[in-house]
């Protein structure tokens, strides 16, 4: 699949140098003169990964990354800046961007941007569609392999998750056995792995 650089910057001449820098590079590329076009444009989901500028009227890039957090946006982001400042820095950074160049930026720091951002987008997506797949995996879970799948991920043995519910410890160990093969998880620590994927957030 051919990557998507999406470049968010108002001043043209940066916009096209960027995009045609990309394109001879072989990346397909989309420019964008703000924020509010980036946000109003229809994109297909794929890889891909977005230069941003900081400074820009309307939204700032700061701001759009902010909005792409909030809505759920896994787009990895490089910012790129004529005049950024130490607490700007820290708090792209914080927000989970890829990296933050100064312009004129160097060609090799970009590229090397790009390749760790699309590197991340990959492993971001590869995830949550693990997520997912989990998730449906647990909705076929009846209500009492739930309890007992929570109580195995929390350590707790067999004849204690018996006393909690109630029942028999040969019936605890036939329910796990049907959470297992439902989850399609080996061990105790793949269970407490598939506990950790099904956490919000």
């Amino acid at each position: 699949m051919t990557a998507l650089i999406h470049v968010v910057d108002d001043d043209p001449s940066v916009r096209t140098a960027l995009t045609r820098l990309l394109k001879a590079r072989g990346y397909e590329t989309k420019g964008y003169a703000s924020a509010w076009e980036f946000l109003t444009a229809e994109r297909a989901p794929g890889a891909g990964c977005l230069i941003l500028d900081v400074s820009m009227p309307g939204p700032s890039g700061l701001e759009l990354h902010d909005t792409l957090l909030k809505n759920g946006n896994p787009m990895p982001v490089i910012f790129l800046t004529g005049h950024g400042d130490i607490p700007m820095t820290v708090r792209a950074m914080r927000n989970g961007a890829v990296d933050f160049l100064t312009k004129p930026v160097q060609r090799d720091l970009l590229m090397a941007a790009i390749e760790r951002a699309l590197s991340r987008g990959e492993e971001e997506r590869a995830a949550q569609e693990l997520r997912q797949l989990m998730r449906d995996r647990y909705e076929t879970l009846t209500a009492r392999e739930r309890a007992v799948f929570a109580r195995v991920a929390e350590g707790r043995l067999n004849k204690q998750i018996a006393a909690e519910l109630g029942t028999s410890e040969r019936t605890i160990k036939a329910h796990r056995a049907q959470v297992m093969e439902k989850l399609r998880t080996r061990s105790v620590a793949e269970l407490v792995r598939a506990a950790d994927l099904l956490k919000p957030g």
